[in-house]
């Protein structure tokens, strides 16, 4: 639709936009025909308001003939002959409203008057037309670049997605792996334990997947996926480790990607707390202050075992990626170690979230 008559309110600053071209015609017609000011203001305002709708046509005819997509001898070979019919059309209707004024006895001489000022209304119709032209020119260009930034935005946002989706598969198969190499253990040595472990992994597993496409959850909600886990991985360490959490309270409804902290909260019990005979503490920490949620997963590890082949797990990695795929520069991630201790800090904007039932 044309971008002036699509909505009321720009036809009336368009409209008003030609209120001083009008008063500028009806001083030149006023000085080179000879007509009192009356008479000028009487003929330039209905012709100003006429031509006004004449020039919305050049919307068309730009639209038609692109700029991109013809030479510049074409471009001035149309809306030239565009201009010039479209300013023969305008004398003509001035012509016309004189011959009113004086068959009305209003102004009594005014056709002869007006024929001087022909020049005039040809030489500004063609300027006022070109004018119109360049500027549905330079709307279109505006246009097309809004669309095109639009189009690369959305193609942003469907990669993003797509990685996102990608990473968050990763998630749940490699906790499953790790899993069932457990349970594969526990089948020959205590049957009764491995039972439960699958029947604690089949609950861990289902409630995961009522996740479904959900971008974010509360902190609470994930807080409680942790525990669900932490009850398939008591069945592998019993009493060897303990698990510490300090959340404050408005950190709860905070909004985190789902299954974000689990990774952390897994890679502390396979690269620590399974190296550590006597076993060792887990410690959870969420706060939220001036705008942004910091959490810090912090657990004992043996700094004498040797490396493994993944030194940070892929947890750690697949964490790091779906921060930077989801927040950018927004959120951050920071692993550290002091002598007997790992942590993983993240941070990233706290957005609230409703609270999980």
């Amino acid at each position: 639709m044309h971008p002036i008559l699509s909505r009321l309110s720009r036809l009336a600053l368009y409209l008003l936009a030609w209120i001083p071209l009008a008063a500028l015609l009806a001083y030149l017609m006023a000085a080179t025909g000879g007509m009192t000011k009356r008479e000028a203001i009487s003929m330039s305002l209905p012709l100003c308001l006429l031509y006004a709708f004449v020039c919305l046509s050049a919307w068309y005819s730009c639209r038609a003939i692109p700029s991109g997509r013809a030479t510049i001898g074409k471009l001035l070979e149309v809306h030239v002959a565009a201009a010039l019919v479209a300013s023969g059309l305008w004398i003509l209707c001035a012509e016309l409203l004189a011959y009113i004024f004086t068959q009305m006895s209003i102004y009594q001489g005014l056709t002869g008057r007006l024929s001087r000022t022909i020049p005039i209304l040809l030489g500004a119709g063609v300027i006022l037309y070109l004018f119109s032209v360049s500027f549905y020119y330079v709307l279109l260009a505006v246009e097309a670049s809004q669309a095109a930034e639009a189009r690369a935005m959305e193609a942003r946002v469907f990669a993003r997605d797509a990685e996102l989706r990608a990473l968050k598969a990763q998630v749940n198969p490699h906790f499953l792996f790790n899993s069932l190499n457990s349970i594969s253990a526990l089948t020959t040595s205590d049957a009764a334990k491995a039972r439960e472990m699958c029947v604690l992994l089949g609950d861990f597993l289902r409630r995961t997947l009522g996740l479904g496409e959900k971008s974010t959850i509360p902190l609470e909600e994930e807080l409680s996926l942790i525990h669900a886990f932490l009850a398939v991985e008591k069945i592998r360490f019993g009493a060897r480790f303990r698990m510490e959490e300090n959340i404050a309270k408005e950190a709860l409804a905070m909004g985190v990607p789902p299954l974000l902290l689990q990774p952390l909260v897994e890679n502390a019990f396979t690269h620590g707390i399974a190296n550590l005979v006597e076993g060792g503490w887990v410690r959870l920490d969420a706060r939220c202050q001036n705008g942004v949620l910091s959490v810090v997963v912090e657990n004992t590890f043996d700094p004498d075992a040797p490396p493994r082949r993944q030194k940070n797990g892929m947890g750690l990695l697949n964490v790091r990626q779906r921060l930077e795929a989801r927040y950018a520069d927004r959120a951050s991630f920071n692993v550290k170690t002091e002598g007997d201790r790992f942590s993983v800090s993240i941070t990233l904007p706290a957005e609230r979230e409703g609270r999980a039932t």
